[in-house]
């Protein structure tokens, strides 16, 4: 009868989940019903879960499958729900002796500090009374400890006498829970992988339907019903399209924070196709807007997660503003929060000088200790961002060199690449180059092809040439496994592989390894997109070359846009005969020296200093190497000069140092 009377007591508790990783799919295999029912609350608990042949968990495809067979139980004492030994969970879902908020809060920091699932066992066991929010949250951090991808690292969690007791309760009280703690309950069952059609889940969706055709849930109740639906069902579940529909009649404007946050994760998961609710999309971008300055570290990284998940590229003023919020955030963002804030800001092309100084000032603080991904998304941010941080690169050498072994052959490669593309090398770059070195010894199987090619043609960039592992690059073993990946063989990589022969042999005299196949080679490194070279500065390029006429007296003695037998192709390129005069740029014969004249505008630098990026100098290395006199035009010195008398006596200087000019 106590037990009667107190599961008639509907449940209080407002704690909400504010953060959820994202829910994994579950599997809908029907579990077959035991035979067999107990006659006590501890045997029924403790005879929950079941294999299908025997008394133990099965796991099918990687799903944890939890049924609840209910019977009124025989003996309760002292009104809750308990098993008969001592050490059994004590706590019971009740509203006669609710929870303070106090305790409420307390008991969620002692939750969150919980470092496994046992700590969490634990901390229940010392509760006498939680709440159905409390109850729901414990789950949560139990499935947050032992989700992994899409099953659990430690599948008998579930066999625990704390998790079957809980469940129990959930079950048997699914009536009386508040909605805040029912759809709470019934994502958290979705992260644990219970079975959709065990009894605890179909009661939990059940109720949940029932209170959906109210219309009285929150935004934010709504959003976590709405994720527990799509991964029970997916994104054809009838709930689902009722969820979005209450969605859509509300006001964005009008939303909290938490809210909104819950609603771009919601979306996140993958409801449907993004532009049946462009509408809401805009105005809940409108609204975010508004409200960045107010968000917290996971707030940031979360809406900038689904910013990219939901390709919002119509979105670039609020990501502006994310940013901004985030300078203030950089220190206290978690590993995995500051990989979703760089990987999303690499998405969408965006840096702030702030966020970069603020990393700057973080990131020597971090290199050793931080999780080897996050380590590497600096490193790639920066690279990709054409930004040369000294402080930021000299501390991920430095920790590369003591770290490199646990890092993973992706991490390497991106790491040593992002160095290449800004052509910098740390103070510490023997020590790094040798430790690449000894990972390709050790590892060399372990590379992706397209990986492998990354890592050796970065190394060129900078002047750094692993010989006996590049020579493995030509075989016709590893040209096919490259063949064979991803897209085959595009142009980036024939071009790659074209400048990596071509550093051998003008670099590497001893070089006596495989050749590159013609077949595998390209005749021009300049191509659309990505490119082994960047594009002339048009602006800057036609300055130039005013300047030139002025100075050779005529177009006809300068070739423009010239492609070299050697792929290059050379911006400006000026002819000479033994006596050194100039040659018409349609001369073939003697023709004694050629000049190579490279207009670099801005993109051909590193953006906040006058560094060449490292495909820039190797280009000019390469020039040089094959007999041009390279002349260096850099956009810094020339937008100095602010007439036509100082423009050609600047290019007379450059070109011809040593020659007295005529004048024409």
């Amino acid at each position: 009868m106590a037990l009667k009377l107190i599961q008639r007591c509907p449940l209080l508790g407002q704690i909400g989940i504010q953060r959820y990783p994202p829910v994994g799919p579950v599997c809908t295999t029907r579990l077959l019903s035991s035979q067999g029912l107990p006659l006590c609350v501890a045997c029924l608990c403790t005879s929950a879960i079941r294999r299908q042949s025997s008394k133990k968990l099965q796991s099918d495809c990687g799903i944890r499958r939890l049924t609840t067979i209910v019977k009124e139980p025989s003996f309760v004492a002292s009104s809750s729900v308990g098993l008969h030994r001592d050490s059994g969970p004590r706590f019971r879902l009740t509203q006669l002796h609710r929870p303070t908020a106090a305790e409420e809060q307390a008991f969620q920091q002692r939750l969150g500090s919980c470092s496994s699932s046992r700590q969490v066992f634990t901390l229940l066991r010392t509760m006498e009374i939680i709440s159905d929010t409390m109850a729901a949250a414990a789950l949560h951090r139990v499935a947050d400890l032992e989700q992994e991808g899409n099953s659990l690292k430690d599948p008998t969690v579930l066999e625990k006498d704390t998790i079957i007791a809980l469940c129990f309760q959930l079950e048997q009280d699914s009536g009386r829970l508040t909605d805040a703690g029912l759809i709470s309950a019934l994502l958290a069952c979705t992260r644990l992988f219970v079975d959709p059609w065990s009894t605890l889940m179909v009661r939990l969706v059940s109720e949940s339907q029932e209170r959906l055709g109210r219309g009285q849930m929150s935004v934010g109740q709504l959003c976590i019903l709405g994720q527990a639906m799509l991964a029970v069902e997916g994104p054809g579940c009838v709930m689902l399209e009722q969820v979005m529909e209450q969605i859509q009649k509300q006001e964005p404007a009008k939303w909290s924070r938490a809210d909104l946050t819950a609603a771009y994760r919601f979306l996140q998961g993958g409801v449907g196709e993004y532009r049946k609710f462009r509408n809401l999309l805009n105005a809940m971008h409108t609204h975010a807007m508004t409200v960045t300055s107010c968000m917290d570290p996971p707030a940031v990284s979360g809406l900038l997660s689904a910013l990219v998940t939901l390709n919002q590229t119509q979105a670039i003023p609020l990501v502006i503003k994310l940013c901004k919020q985030a300078v203030q955030h950089v220190p206290h963002f978690t590993d995995e929060e500051l990989t979703i804030v760089l990987g999303a800001l690499m998405h969408f092309g965006h840096s702030d000088h702030y966020f970069v100084e603020a990393m700057a000032r973080y990131v020597p603080t971090m290199a050793f200790t931080s999780h080897p991904e996050t380590v590497t998304k600096v490193a790639q941010f920066f690279g990709q961002r054409n930004i040369l941080s000294t402080n930021v690169f000299d501390a991920v050498a430095a920790s590369f060199v003591y770290r490199a072994d646990t890092y993973s052959t992706s991490q390497v490669a991106r790491q040593i690449m992002a160095l290449g593309k800004l052509g910098y090398l740390p103070p510490n770059a023997g020590e790094v180059f040798k430790k690449v070195e000894t990972i390709l010894r050790t590892r060399f199987s372990h590379f992706q092809p397209r990986t492998l090619l990354n890592l050796l043609h970065s190394c060129t960039l900078v002047e750094r040439f692993p010989v006996n592992f590049v020579s493995k690059v030509f075989s016709s073993y590893f040209l096919q496994q490259l063949q064979e990946q991803g897209t085959g063989m595009d142009r980036i990589v024939l071009a790659q592989l074209t400048q990596l022969y071509m550093t051998l042999k003008l670099e590497c005299p001893f070089y006596e390894g495989p050749r590159l196949l013609p077949k595998y080679r390209v005749k021009s490194f300049l191509m659309s997109g990505r490119s082994l070279e960047t594009p002339v500065d048009a602006h800057l390029y036609n300055s130039v070359k005013n300047g030139l006429v002025d100075l050779l007296g005529a177009r006809t003695y300068f070739g423009s846009q010239v492609l070299t037998p050697y792929c290059y192709t050379l911006d400006v390129e000026i002819k000479l005969d033994e006596e050194g005069y100039v040659l018409p740029a349609r001369h073939i014969d003697e023709v004694y020296k050629r000049i190579a004249i490279c207009i670099d505008g801005q993109k051909r630098f590193t953006t906040n200093t006058r560094q060449l990026l490292g495909k820039e100098a190797i280009k000019q290395r390469h020039l040089r190497l094959l007999g041009y006199e390279v002349v260096q035009i850099p956009y810094y010195e020339f937008q100095n000069l602010k007439n036509k008398t100082r423009v050609v006596e600047y290019l007379h200087q450059r070109i011809f140092p040593h020659t007295y000019r005529l004048s024409w």
